[in-house]
């Protein structure tokens, strides 16, 4: 039989965030980020439970291809827009609006021979310091695709770096606003922090919102706020199995380094999962798990292919167990728990974005559809 341990994506769950995304921001539009694969969940699993999304966005053009292949014929955005002028021409044959954050994307659209003008999104660097214009620069940037035969419409739009956190984004909407004053077109401010925790504000929602984490159902402010806080679900469970126990004694140790000392007789289950399959190898011990739906503990270093768990005090549990690393038990009766995957990735000193991220390959992945 295949070595017991699968994640699960769930295509309900990701229906639910959607909706409680969109009762956060009303009448504004909803890009799904769907950049990193669908955040390691994979485009094409997560798909159909998104289509109620306005548009999609990512980065690369392959992704694009992929999304149009689905049969996707609304709005696909590229958030780092392009790299080189010959992407511009996939842009026209699919399609594709664009970001257009330095000179050096606007001197590539100038030079492109197209037929169909393009949509772009003109990006302002209002702190975040990785893309985008100055804001004193701003202005001439918009003046001058306005000014292109190959641009169409320009909509506006930066990026917060500190809307899930104390700083906030008071200082980044008034620089925004005023280096976008008087220019038209659309504008588009919030991820999933700002989404959540600021939109209340017709000028900080806008015209469109940009969600990633939120709809995979990770809180975009843990610890401040939980997934539950929100209303999310988790969209990514890891589940394996116990395939084999050890009983020790008092100094008896555990793993690699032999970190990890009994300070009492323990039963140690071993875990079909380790960092070849996404576990973060620093999770240290402590880290919340589940055995059979009952909340416990890791105890000493991942190992490649294996991890250990405290299950002194889970008597019924046995080799086959079910094991949730994080999300919900899968075979577990009604009233188990489940473990966040932001509380996994704070144990960790991560987040939740890297964990679903670095899912393995070897890690097989089955589909919920239910309704």
């Amino acid at each position: 039989m295949p070595r017991p341990i699968q994640a699960t994506v769930d295509i309900q769950a990701l229906r639910h965030n959607l909706t409680q995304i969109k009762s956060s921001v009303p009448d504004a539009l909803v890009w799904a980020v769907v950049k990193a694969n669908a955040y390691g969940h994979g485009i094409e699993r997560v798909f159909e439970g998104l289509r109620a999304a306005d548009g999609f966005a990512l980065l690369d053009l392959s992704e694009a291809e992929r999304v149009r292949q689905l049969g996707w014929r609304g709005p696909i955005l590229l958030l780092e827009g392009v790299f080189e002028t010959r992407d511009l021409e996939l842009c026209s044959r699919l399609n594709l609006w664009h970001v257009v954050h330095c000179e050096a994307q606007i001197d590539m659209l100038a030079v492109h021979k197209t037929h169909q003008p393009h949509r772009v999104f003109l990006k302002m660097n209002t702190g975040m310091n990785r893309l985008g214009f100055s804001p004193q620069a701003f202005r001439a940037a918009w003046t001058r695709l306005n000014a292109l035969p190959q641009v169409d419409e320009i909509s506006l739009m930066t990026h917060f770096s500190d809307a899930d956190g104390d700083k906030g984004i008071q200082a980044a909407m008034a620089v925004f606003a005023q280096y976008t004053q008087d220019l038209s077109g659309e504008r588009s401010l919030c991820n999933s922090a700002a989404s959540l925790r600021h939109a209340k504000d017709l000028n900080v929602r806008a015209d469109w919102v940009r969600p990633g984490i939120a709809l995979y159902g990770s809180s975009p402010d843990d610890p401040q706020h939980s997934a539950q806080h929100w209303g999310l679900k988790p969209v990514m469970s890891l589940n394996a199995a116990v395939i084999g126990i050890q009983h020790i004694q008092a100094g008896d140790t555990v793993g690699y380094g032999a970190t990890f000392v009994a300070d009492r007789a323990m039963r140690i289950g071993v875990v079909s999962c380790g960092y070849a399959d996404g576990y973060p190898r620093h999770a240290p011990t402590g880290t919340p798990v589940c055995v059979d739906g009952i909340r416990t503990r890791t105890v000493g270093r991942v190992s490649m292919d294996m991890i250990t768990v405290d299950m002194t005090d889970l008597p019924h549990a046995n080799v086959g167990s079910e094991v949730t690393l994080w999300g919900l038990p899968q075979k577990s009766t009604h009233g188990a728990q489940g473990v966040s995957i932001d509380e996994v990735a704070l144990a960790a000193g991560t987040v939740g974005y890297e964990l679903m991220c670095a899912l393995a390959p070897r890690v097989p992945v089955a589909v919920l559809e239910s309704f």
